[in-house]
């Protein structure tokens, strides 16, 4: 066998490869009780800050230790715990993308992706970026 098949053959897995390693880190958004489902496993959790729960962050203590309510989709509520220091405006944003793992009845967040308000009263432009916190 010539070595430029042997290139293009170990070039074409090489590509087979990424696709497939790309495929299994697409994540969508789950549910808590999905997320529970499977432990130890990282999901995208989608929600709203219930903003009458209290939410815990003290930086003179703590930075890099925030605690808060999201409820879900499914309106199911659980605590998530952020190792990170607290994202601006998360107290503003529409909705909360949470990234990261269940442990025990908590959601352990690796990241957090907020959803910003709109910057105009009449709804005529809405921002549809999140903006990514966390590592």
């Amino acid at each position: 066998m010539k070595p430029r098949y042997i290139i293009a053959i170990v070039l074409i897995a090489v590509g087979i490869a990424a696709i497939v390693s790309l495929y299994g880190n697409a994540s969508q958004y789950v549910t808590f009780e999905t997320a529970s489902a499977t432990p130890g496993k990282e999901f995208h959790v989608i929600g709203e800050l219930m903003k009458d729960s209290s939410m815990h962050y003290d930086p003179e203590t703590d930075p890099n230790h925030l605690e808060f309510f999201l409820a879900d989709s499914t309106h199911e509520v659980k605590k998530v715990i952020f190792h990170s220091p607290k994202p601006a405006d998360l107290e503003r944003s529409e909705k909360v993308v949470i990234i990261g793992k269940m442990n025990g009845e908590n959601f352990e967040a690796s990241s957090i992706l907020l959803k910003c308000p709109s910057k105009y009263n009449d709804g005529t432009l809405e921002e549809s970026e999140y903006n990514a916190v966390g590592s």
